[in-house]
């Protein structure tokens, strides 16, 4: 295991809670939720009534576990050298030295452990269906930084992040509101995951000179600059044919082109992409996750209207 990095800038700490905001990423979170809003509103365009009190408890262990998957991720680089005084994204809690690798472990086990606890009625409510999910989307939250070949040093980061922010989230919120699954769930997921996975892809895109040096074979290292921006552009883009064909299906969604709003965002991420590097590629990689929920949010809007 690589050397420990050191602290990568000198900044005080910020006061209690917001260095544990902070380390939770919350510009991410959205990729949490943006899923969930999806399913459950597939579920009621279709006729299922709404289950708040499932949506909440749905809503609140998607983001508990995406807090828990930063942290270890944020604990993990730190351990691995791979959070250098050059690092060019945002600073994290670790290697900024505001709390110290075991802090940093035990709030990731706590959200997890909250997150467990709350899932636990999720399964009273849907079922061995539930139990699978919860189970595999704890151990994707270890996996995804954890172990001796993490996924976040893998260029399977991606799919691993569609399957989970994308297909697994959106069926699976869509069977706890409607209590069976729908065809239209699937190219649902996969058109919010593609998003969540361009935000990933942007992120290492970023940071390919930083991670090639600590060994870190994410896939944008592996396709390199040129075809991980047509990549990027691809899951950008084709998350539209979703809102077209929901529109021109039958039975039809016609509010579903609502969705179309968000495609100058999608295009704008997709030109900064390359035109701009390094750390000016921090907004657009917040601008990205944005797109994504934008996107989603639109697509719920108009699937209720």
């Amino acid at each position: 295991m690589p050397t420990p990095a050191l602290p990568a800038r000198e900044v005080p700490a910020p006061p209690g809670w917001r260095r544990w905001w902070l380390g939770a990423r919350p510009r991410t979170l959205t990729m949490a939720l943006t899923p969930v809003v999806v399913g459950a509103s597939l579920a009621w365009a279709e006729g299922a009534g709404p289950r708040w009190a499932v949506l909440v408890l749905t809503l609140a262990c998607a983001v508990l576990i995406q807090v828990a998957t930063n942290l270890l991720n944020d604990v993990s680089d730190f351990e691995r050298g791979n959070d250098r005084a050059d690092r060019v994204g945002p600073l994290r809690v670790t290697a900024a030295g505001w709390a110290t690798p075991a802090e940093v472990r035990r709030a990731a086990w706590a959200a997890l452990g909250i997150a467990a606890m709350l899932g636990l009625l999720l399964v009273w409510i849907g079922g061995w269906v539930i139990l699978a999910i919860g189970l595999c989307s704890i151990a994707a939250a270890w996996a995804y930084s954890g172990g001796r070949r993490p996924v976040s040093y893998r260029a399977s980061g991606e799919l691993f992040v569609l399957v989970f922010f994308g297909l697994v989230a959106v069926a699976g919120t869509h069977y706890l509101q409607a209590g069976h699954w729908s065809a239209a769930a699937l190219p649902a997921g996969f058109a919010v995951g593609a998003m969540a996975s361009a935000v990933l892809l942007l992120n290492n895109y970023r940071d390919i000179a930083g991670d090639v040096a600590v060994g870190r074979r994410t896939l944008a290292a592996a396709l390199g600059p040129a075809r991980a921006r047509a990549v990027f552009a691809a899951l950008m883009l084709l998350p539209f044919a979703l809102p077209a064909w929901l529109a021109l299906r039958e039975p039809a969604e016609p509010g579903a082109w609502l969705a179309f709003l968000a495609l100058p965002l999608a295009l704008a991420a997709v030109r900064d992409l390359g035109r701009l590097s390094g750390q000016a590629l921090n907004p657009v990689l917040a601008r990205t996750a944005l797109t994504q929920f934008t996107f989603g949010a639109l697509l719920a809007t108009g699937l209720l209207a």
